[in-house]
C-alpha cells in the first residue's frame, strides 16, 4: 500500500477473502468495484485471492451474476486487467486460466475457464513465502503435483517431451517440499516451488493432450460440501485412491510415472504401477498430509451425497482413462475411507 501511494495510484482496499473461495465475497467485491470505477484488481496472495479477483474481474463488466459464468448461464465477454502479487506456491492461478469459487448456499464449487482469467503480470518473489506454514506449504506440494499428474494420466498419442516437462516438475517439487518441512526459509527450494506452482497449470504440462482434472473434479465436491478442508489435503486423500482404482486401465503409463519420478525398478508394470502409487501416498503423508476421509472426521454416510454433487445429479461422467459414472466415482470415494 505505501509503494502505490508513492506512486500515487488511487486504490480500494478489500480484504477478507477466505480459503476455498466464496461467491458471497465476490458479489459484494463487484459492487466496491463497479461504485468505485475501478480500472485493475491488484491481487495480493495466493490461489483464494487469485480466484476471488479473476471473478470480481469479470462480473465488475458483465451484467450478470458472477455464479453464472461457472453454470455455463454467461460466457465472460470482457474483464477487468488482473495482476498478481503471489504469497503461496499451490494453485498456479497466478499462470493459469481456470477459477474457481463455492456457493455456501448450495454447497457447490464450480470453476470456469476462459482467457480472460489469464493474469496480466504476477510478481513472484520466493521470500514472501517463507512464513507459509508447513500445513499449508504441504497442501500447495500436493496441489502442484495434482494439477501435473492430472495432465499426465490422460488418454493421448505419444508426447514424450511434455512427459519430460511434467516428470521433471513433478520431480523438483518432491524435493522442494521435502526441503521446506525441514527448512521454510530455504530460497531454492520456495523458488522451485513457486516455478512448479506455474508451470503445473498453465498448460505447458499439458500440451499435446486433452485437460479433465478428474480428482479435482472429486475434491471440488468434498471441500465444497465440507467447506473446513483445504483442497490439497482433499487431493492428497484422493488421488491415491483415484490412482489405485484407474492405473488398471493403463498399467503401462502408471509403471513410467514410477520409474521416472519415485527410481521404481521393477520390471513388471503392474508391480511398478502399484509401487509408484505407494510412494506417492508415503510421500503425501511424510508431508503431514491426510490419508482417510476419516481423518476429517467423516465416514460413510458422506458418500453417496459426494458423488452425487461430483456428478451433478447423476447427470454427468467425469472423463479419465474410462467415464468415471456415479458408481466409479462412488467406489474411489469409498476407498478413501
Amino acid at each position: 500500500m505505501t509503494a502505490l501511494s508513492e506512486c500515487e495510484i488511487n486504490v480500494v482496499e478489500m480484504g477478507g477473502v477466505e480459503p476455498n473461495p466464496k461467491l458471497s465475497f465476490v458479489r459484494e467485491a463487484v459492487k466496491v468495484a463497479r461504485e468505485n470505477k475501478v480500472q485493475m484488481i491488484l491481487a495480493v496472495g495466493g490461489g483464494s485471492v487469485l480466484d476471488s479477483s479473476k471473478y470480481t474481474a469479470a462480473g465488475a463488466l458483465m451484467d450478470c451474476d458472477p455464479w453464472d459464468f461457472p453454470m455455463r448461464k454467461a460466457t465472460v465477454q470482457k474483464a477487468l486487467p488482473v495482476g498478481c502479487i503471489l504469497t503461496i506456491a499451490a494453485a498456479g492461478s497466478e499462470m493459469s486460466s481456470s477459477a474457481v469459487i463455492s456457493n455456501t448456499e448450495l454447497n457447490m464449487k464450480r470453476g470456469y475457464n476462459s482467457d480472460f482469467n489469464r493474469c496480466k503480470f504476477a510478481i513472484m518473489n520466493p521470500e514472501l513465502t517463507y512464513t507459509v506454514s508447513k500445513y499449508q506449504t504441504a497442501c500447495g506440494v500436493v496441489d502442484i503435483m495434482a494439477h501435473t499428474m492430472e495432465r499426465y494420466f490422460m488418454p493421448c498419442e505419444p508426447t514424450d517431451l511434455t512427459d519430460r516437462i511434467a516428470e521433471s516438475v513433478m520431480k523438483a517439487t518432491i524435493s522442494a517440499g521435502a526441503t521446506l518441512m525441514e527448512n521454510p526459509e530455504d530460497y531454492d527450494a520456495r523458488a522451485n516451488m513457486m516455478w512448479a506452482s506455474s508451470l503445473s497449470h498453465n498448460d505447458l504440462t499439458g500440451c499435446g493432450r486433452e485437460n479433465a482434472l478428474p480428482v479435482h473434479q472429486l475434491e471440488h465436491a468434498l471441500s465444497g460440501e465440507y467447506d473446513q478442508i483445504a483442497h490439497g489435503a482433499g487431493l492428497a486423500v484422493l488421488f491415491p485412491a483415484w490412482a489405485k482404482y484407474i492405473y488398471k486401465y493403463n498399467p503401462a503409463r502408471f509403471a513410467q510415472f514410477a520409474r521416472r519420478v519415485w527410481d521404481c525398478t521393477q520390471a513388471d508394470d503392474e508391480e511398478a504401477a502399484i509401487f509408484g502409487i505407494e510412494k506417492m501416498a508415503e510421500y503425501f503423508k511424510s508431508l503431514g498430509m491426510p490419508s482417510a476421509l476419516s481423518d476429517f472426521g467423516l465416514d460413510r454416510s458422506c458418500i453417496d451425497t459426494l458423488s452425487d454433487l461430483c456428478t451433478f445429479g447423476r447427470q454427468r461422467s467425469v472423463k479419465s482413462y474410462i467415464d468415471m459414472d456415479f458408481e466409479v466415482i462412488k467406489a474411489i470415494f469409498e476407498m478413501c475411507l
